[in-house]
């Protein structure tokens, strides 16, 4: 048996360890750019990249401890770079659980068609949530819910498990445009106040969908009251018409108007599965798209956002 010296070089690298870097780098761009195609592949793919991205980088950080303890290799060059890629990889986690907030990648002035509608509301209205950022609009993660509004009315944030105590509860919704309804939930039930209501299985609670006449996309309006829902699928509906009323049902944590735009049928795609779309106010005292936010003064939630009331007929 011949034994090598003692002193001979390593071998080389296996050739695949010289692009694993580039390729574990490269994986996030080429997520980004298949969700900036847009459509449902990009949806799909937005989540998708939230879910396998930490998950690939952590399995090519222990493959690749273990290569560098197996046979010694912490100074090569392509170790170090693959464990510098990995780790990259792995500290998606934090997009993946919600600690650093990311909007869905849509742009808003490439993004059509938008919508311009009614308020769902002649009452006075803040906008706790709504606009193009995602400190104005934690929807703008949510990929069907980029420019979605959350809409209370004052008294609100009170942290009260009274339902009555919140000014929207019970208080009229109306078709914020012409269309064709092709969704109407009517059966769920309020939730307590107070809290979020953590409701997964349905979280739009009580909702209508609407087909727009103008567009041919699709306005959602969730969380309405048990009961009160006005309209049935097949229905048409006029702007201004009475739908609904105000309620706290669904995945919520008080009594507010959830409307959003989309572009597929609500019907057919589950909350949270869409292309969202612009989503214009006219006929009010406010900027076209009023923005969101919320504060807080010694210790209490307070809302930042515009208000807003319908001006006109």
């Amino acid at each position: 048996m011949i034994t090598p010296p003692i002193d001979a070089e390593p071998r080389p690298e296996r050739r695949w360890w010289h692009w694993l870097p580039a390729l574990l780098a490269a994986l996030p761009f080429i997520a980004l750019a298949v969700v900036l195609g847009g459509g449902m592949r990009g949806v799909a793919t937005w989540y998708l990249a939230q879910l396998a991205l930490p998950f690939i980088g952590l399995a090519a950080l222990v493959a690749t401890l273990y290569h560098a303890f197996r046979r010694d290799r912490w100074g090569s060059g392509p170790v170090r770079a693959t464990l510098a890629a990995s780790l990259f990889l792995c500290l998606l986690i934090v997009w993946s659980f919600g600690l650093l907030p990311i909007p869905y990648p849509a742009a808003l002035a490439r993004t059509a068609p938008a919508a311009t509608v009614g308020l769902p509301s002649d009452l006075p209205m803040t906008v706790a949530w709504g606009g193009n950022s995602v400190e104005s609009n934690y929807h703008a993660v949510t990929p069907d819910q980029r420019w979605a509004y959350d809409l209370v009315m004052a008294p609100y944030f009170s942290g009260s498990e009274t339902l009555t105590d919140y000014g929207c509860y019970g208080t009229p919704v109306l078709a914020p445009a012409d269309g064709f309804v092709t969704l109407a939930v009517n059966d769920q039930p309020d939730e307590m106040p107070g809290k979020s209501s953590n409701n997964i299985d349905n979280p739009g609670g009580n909702e209508v969908g609407i087909r727009l006449d103008e567009t041919g996309t699709y306005l959602l309006i969730a969380h309405m009251r048990p009961g009160s829902v006005r309209v049935e699928a097949g229905d048409r509906v006029s702007e201004g018409q009475p739908i609904g009323e105000c309620g706290n049902s669904g995945n919520t944590s008080e009594p507010h108007i959830h409307i959003h735009h989309q572009r597929q049928d609500p019907a057919d795609f589950p909350i949270g599965f869409a292309e969202g779309l612009p989503l214009y106010f006219r006929d009010h005292n406010g900027p076209a798209m009023p923005v969101g936010g919320l504060g807080e003064v010694d210790g209490t939630p307070v809302a930042r956002g515009d208000e807003v009331v319908h001006q006109g007929q």
